[in-house]
């Protein structure tokens, strides 16, 4: 409907426009903007470099193909984003769609591509423009949930006869990993949902919390993945030069339990750590470090209770409470 009404030559490239609303459209409102001047930058280096190269040399297979090249190499360029792919596009369609009219057709793309931008973007500003935040809340609590599981069950199987019958906790330490890119992932799209979107005033959220909360969970699931190496090697390896000592399972099986129930005792909406569970997972520790304090696991190898009883203290140390 409003393609015809461009000024002069652009109404008779009406079909323009509905791409460019197409290429504008975006799962939020700063990228769809984003997308839509990249298209634009992209386009405008596009037909100049193809009015370059009539100017200077009549068109032909050897030239066209130079001025590709030129084209790919310009959406190299840095901020161009998207635009990249339509530097060379724009510069083939003004020369071989232009034909005897360049400008013309130069003038009408242009502009009706830019009418689509602008339509594309008004429409994803106003007509509910999408929020990402709960799927952030929510990714952010089922890692915490899986990173305190993974912990209860280590503690658990401290204290199964070895070797344990449940052993899939040693297989989740990928899973982890993924699961805590996966979660950086919907933070970030959640904080890129926000920007230019009305509609963040009727749902607020403290995305900046988000981000510290994933800092916090990045560290614990570094420091989980380290204590499950570490556990699997003691129990199903031979070759390791370290051991947990039998008189010290009882203590650290209680005080990785109780750092698995801490993660599991509170999630994005509440204010802090629960202090209570905090207190009770500190506790765990520190009498597990009393009690395998001047231990020695063996002749010939070392005990593996400091590696993961240091872990466990980082853990504590990136969730505590605020004083």
């Amino acid at each position: 409907m409003i393609a015809p009404l461009m000024p002069g030559a652009a109404s008779h490239y009406a079909y323009y426009a509905p791409l460019g609303a197409l290429v504008a459209m975006y799962h939020n409102v700063a990228g769809s903007v984003r997308q839509g001047l990249q298209t634009l930058a992209g386009l405008a280096l596009g037909i100049g470099l193809a009015f370059i190269l009539v100017s200077i040399a009549d068109p032909s297979p050897l030239t066209v193909a130079i001025f590709m090249g030129i084209g790919v190499l310009l959406g190299g360029l840095p901020r161009i984003g998207s635009g990249s792919d339509w530097i060379p596009t724009a510069a083939l369609l003004v020369l071989l769609v232009g034909g005897k009219n360049p400008d013309d057709f130069s003038f009408g793309y242009l502009v009706q591509m830019g009418a689509g931008v602008a339509v594309g973007v008004a429409v994803n500003f106003l007509i509910f423009p999408p929020l990402h935040l709960s799927a952030a809340a929510s990714s952010l609590a089922e890692l915490r949930l899986a990173l305190g599981k993974q912990l209860t069950d280590m503690g658990a199987a401290l204290k199964e006869n070895w070797p344990p019958e449940h052993e899939e906790w040693s297989r989740r330490s990928d899973e982890l990993a993924e699961a805590a890119r996966s979660v950086r992932h919907l933070v970030k799209e959640a904080d890129a949902s926000r920007r230019a979107n009305p509609r963040r005033k009727l749902h607020p959220r403290d995305v900046d919390q988000d981000y510290r909360h994933l800092r916090e969970l990045e560290r614990v699931t570094f420091h989980i993945q380290d204590m499950t190496d570490v556990l699997s090697d003691v129990i199903w390896k031979d070759d390791v030069p370290y051991a947990i000592p039998l008189e010290d399972s009882e203590p650290l099986a209680d005080a990785i339990s109780a750092t698995g129930v801490l993660l599991s005792s509170y999630n994005d909406t509440d204010v802090d750590v629960p202090r209570d569970s905090f207190d009770a997972a500190k506790a765990a520790v520190e009498a597990c470090m009393a009690a395998t304090a001047d231990r020695d696991a063996g002749q010939g190898t070392v005990p593996a209770s400091e590696s993961i009883l240091l872990s466990l203290h980082r853990i504590l140390r990136a969730v505590q409470p605020a004083t």
